[in-house]
């Protein structure tokens, strides 16, 4: 398919978005899943005692974990063109994070809200979770792992809006101390290609970027361009 046609097909995806509202209660109804679920596992798992060890070892591996798996969902999303399935419009409004990468000022506790609403896979995950913890399937431990990196997935969207849009001395402390997502970091993603897609605190960017290398073709030559013939309703003003 030549670049003109991908292009035509973003810009009836991105008709589509706009247009049907029903895309967009769908990702609000993602965000009260989300959240909903992450609620009520921390409400399940707060109780179950694994000591001061434990969650150490918990929320550390959970922190690398979350940084992981949205990396290398990112790294899925950035090269995903199917613009002409039914999730098209979707994955077309996705893309334009690149073409316009600095967002509106929020309240964080909306930016949790509202960015939990892209996370599609992370429903199914959390239900599982919640049905594993329910029947005593996993252990207390491993338990805590998955639950606070379900959480941490979320929080991982405020990481990359701070990054974006805050000069917050407390924000720049903790992405220098690699606690959160580093502007220094996360610019490499957006000034090379295929690199970088980790953005809770990036971390394990060096294993995704082996990843990417071997089965991505990077998108500025590729996504990115399909975008250039779409104009933003900000941008047609």
């Amino acid at each position: 398919m030549t670049l003109e046609e991908k292009q035509r097909e973003f810009n009836v995806a991105m008709q589509l978005y706009t247009t049907r509202t029903g895309y967009k209660l769908f990702g609000s109804f993602i965000s009260v899943a989300n959240v909903f679920l992450q609620a009520w596992l921390l409400w399940r798992v707060l109780p179950i005692s694994v000591g001061i060890l434990g969650q150490v070892i918990a929320i550390t591996a959970a922190w690398l974990i979350a940084d992981f798996v949205n990396g290398l969902v990112h790294l899925y999303m950035d090269n995903n063109d199917r613009y002409d399935s039914f999730y098209g419009p979707l994955v077309a409004n996705f893309h334009l994070h690149h073409k316009t990468p600095r967002y509106q000022p929020k309240n964080l506790a909306l930016v949790y809200f509202v960015e939990s609403g892209s996370k599609v896979w992370l429903v199914p995950c959390l239900f599982c979770l919640a049905l594993a913890a329910e029947f005593g399937a996993v252990s207390p431990l491993l338990l805590h792992i998955l639950v606070y990196a379900g959480i941490l997935s979320s929080l991982a969207e405020v990481s990359h809006y701070l990054c974006h849009t805050s000069m917050s001395p407390i924000a720049l402390r903790l992405g220098n101390l690699g606690i959160l997502l580093s502007k220094k970091r996360h610019a490499v993603h957006h000034m090379q290609d295929n690199m970088s897609y980790a953005f809770l605190n990036g971390l394990t960017d060096p294993l995704i970027n082996l990843i990417a290398a071997r089965s991505s073709r990077g998108y500025k030559q590729n996504t990115d361009l399909h975008y250039a013939m779409y104009c933003t309703e900000a941008e047609s003003r």
